[in-house]
């Protein structure tokens, strides 16, 4: 390597460790030594927002990324426990902080919808979203480490696809709900803070999201991926349309008997504010629950096909239940999503 070299790449170190993205990317193609995509990223740096929440019973980080798909506010992001809370609060491009709803979520694409009060914003159309190949040049935009905290721009990284695997959930390897195709990316995304940002290709089109933090526990290795948006279209719509909170079927005969957790052996955490998420406080060791599964420290996420946020709705949701079904539950434990059928005995009979 020649002085000249030698120098170029100093300088190259110096930026990566004083300079946002940009100024890297701008300083390199000044040199010749990059292609010119800095415009696609000032185009896609207006639609991404930094998301901030709950940091989890472990003490985890308590921010990840998302991005805007329409003018009104809607946001795009995964499902994690930093949604765990009444308000998360997105942050704007632009330094705007807004207390954001949870719109509604799709625990098996791990994927949530928030909404904002804000109109006439920059957005991703994802009916205009590509499909990426092995070899696609991409570019991964997201929240990495929390670096931007207002209206600085979020992180950038620049790589490849290297390959489309199909990624499905076995006990041991990765836990993760989503079954399908994945972009794995040579970009080092899977780092806290970058879940729910954006894949693009180097022009600016959205090609997926960034997925959560996924640990291959066979090997201890960690996957950079994304989920491709055409996995994502359906469900994204059905939720802005309110359809995954509506149960499939409703009871029009009037419940006499409705189920009650605690007859079932579960106690939750007591209902000390206006929206206490329903964690699962003990288990009572000869019922119904211990039977099924359940444990000390699970979050109750669905009861039914409803999305229940807290324990009032668990207990209104558990009321239109008749005593003598079955009671699906979907709850998440620790990383992993995991489904209960809690065997509700008709009246005046007990568990034996």
């Amino acid at each position: 390597m020649n002085l000249s070299s030698r120098f170029f790449t100093l300088v190259c170190l110096l930026f990566a460790v004083l300079s946002p993205p940009e100024a890297v990317m701008r300083s390199a193609m000044a040199m010749g030594k990059l292609p010119s995509f800095a415009s696609s990223i000032d185009r896609v740096q207006p639609k991404l927002v930094k998301i901030y929440g709950a940091g989890g019973f472990r003490g985890l980080e308590a921010y990840q990324s998302g991005f805007l798909i329409s003018s009104e506010g809607h946001v795009l992001t995964v499902w994690s426990y930093v949604l765990d809370t009444d308000a998360p609060t997105v942050t704007l491009n632009d330094g705007r902080r807004f207390d954001a709803e949870i719109l509604g979520v799709d625990p098996w694409l791990e994927i949530a919808i928030l909404k904002i009060d804000e109109e006439n914003l920059p957005f991703f159309q994802l009916s205009q979203s590509l499909e990426a190949d092995v070899g696609t040049r991409v570019l991964a935009f997201s929240n990495l480490f929390s670096v931007a905290t207002g209206d600085e721009p979020t992180s950038v990284q620049r790589g490849v696809v290297s390959a489309v695997p199909y990624l499905k959930a076995r006990k041991g390897v990765f836990q993760t709900q989503f079954n399908g195709r994945v972009y794995v990316t040579d970009a080092l995304t899977n780092n806290p803070g970058a879940a729910g940002g954006a894949l693009t290709t180097i022009d600016g089109t959205l090609l997926g999201m960034l997925g959560k933090e996924l640990r291959n526990r066979q090997d201890n290795t960690w996957l950079n991926y994304a989920l491709p948006i055409a996995a994502l279209r359906d469900a994204t719509a059905a939720i802005i349309a309110g359809e995954p909170q509506r149960p499939r079927e409703e009871v029009a005969i009037p419940v006499r008997h409705p189920v009650d957790l605690t007859g079932l052996g579960v106690v939750l955490v007591p209902d000390v504010i206006d929206s206490t998420p329903p964690y699962i406080d003990s288990v009572r060791d000869i019922s119904s629950a211990a039977e099924a599964g359940l444990r000390k420290d699970d979050l109750i996420l669905f009861v039914g096909d409803t999305l229940v946020q807290s324990i009032k709705d668990v207990k209104s949701r558990c009321e239109k239940f008749e005593r003598g079904q079955l009671l699906p539950l979907l709850i998440r434990r620790g990383e992993e999503l995991v489904t209960i059928e809690l065997r509700t005995l008709p009246p005046g009979e007990a568990i034996r």
